[in-house]
């Protein structure tokens, strides 16, 4: 298995009339989108808003209450269609155990299923690795890595079943802007080398106008508006703009 893979495609995701409650109180109320193949789609909104939600019923760690999520036109509540497609999540917080290095990390999943022989499995680290550009740290542990890596080795573990759908949860969240950039040019070279299917949960502005094709805005769990980056930021509605505009001010009075 070569390093690229051209000849690979993303997925098409669809949501449809999704609804979720926790506690009798709906936190998805009716949520339409579609995911084009092999694009950055962000999901942009305030904390509490109901993005994480909806990002986990996409991978299918939720059930809906109503509605569907589907890969291809195949219904995610399915198991089989579950297995058919490569779905891989980079979380939040990494993930990563500290008792294992990064390279049984990365390789983690591919063990305990025992999916590869050890010799392949080194070999398929190596390369992952290598395209998040992270050579020479299979031996190291998460505790002696920056959180940019961190982060990063999050996402070359996402690697190793060559998916065809990653998620990301806040990818440049704690991370200083410098080192965001970098995980956010990390998104970028995915698309090109490996045509994947990206959908990024973010209340990161600067993250999601970089790099997405298109964006979603969601408050109080309702899409107030999807499309292109520059449709998105000259929506009049005042909603979406007071969330794009937002600065941190603080009034002192004498």
């Amino acid at each position: 298995m070569s390093a690229t893979h051209p000849t690979q495609r993303g997925v098409r995701v669809d949501i449809q009339g999704l609804r979720k409650s926790y506690g009798g109180q709906e936190v998805l109320h009716g949520i339409d989108l579609t995911v084009q193949p092999g694009e950055i789609f962000a999901l942009m909104g305030p904390s509490g808003s109901g993005k994480s939600v909806l990002l986990k019923h996409v991978i299918g760690l939720e059930k809906p209450d109503a509605g569907e999520v589907s890969i291809e036109g195949e219904p995610i509540r399915s198991q089989a269609v579950r297995d058919r497609y490569r779905m891989a999540m980079v979380f939040q917080s990494g993930a990563l155990l500290n008792s294992l290095t990064v390279a049984e990390n990365v390789g983690l999943y591919l063990v305990e299923h025992r999916l590869k022989p050890p010799a392949e499995i080194v070999r398929i680290v190596r390369e992952k690795l290598d395209l998040v550009g992270l050579n020479g740290v299979e031996a190291k542990y998460p505790n002696e890595l920056s959180g940019g890596m961190k982060k990063r080795v999050s996402i070359a573990r996402a690697l190793v079943i060559d998916p065809q759908l990653i998620l990301y949860d806040e990818p440049t969240s704690e991370l200083d802007p410098l080192i965001a950039v970098t995980i956010a040019e990390e998104i970028v070279k995915l698309k090109r080398r490996i045509g994947v299917t990206s959908l990024v949960v973010t209340h990161d502005r600067d993250l999601a106008f970089g790099i997405a094709d298109r964006i979603a805005i969601i408050q109080d769990g309702t899409i107030l508006f999807a499309g292109a980056p520059a449709d998105v930021k000259r929506n009049p509605d005042p909603l979406i703009q007071r969330f794009l505009n937002a600065e941190f001010k603080i009034h002192i009075e004498s």
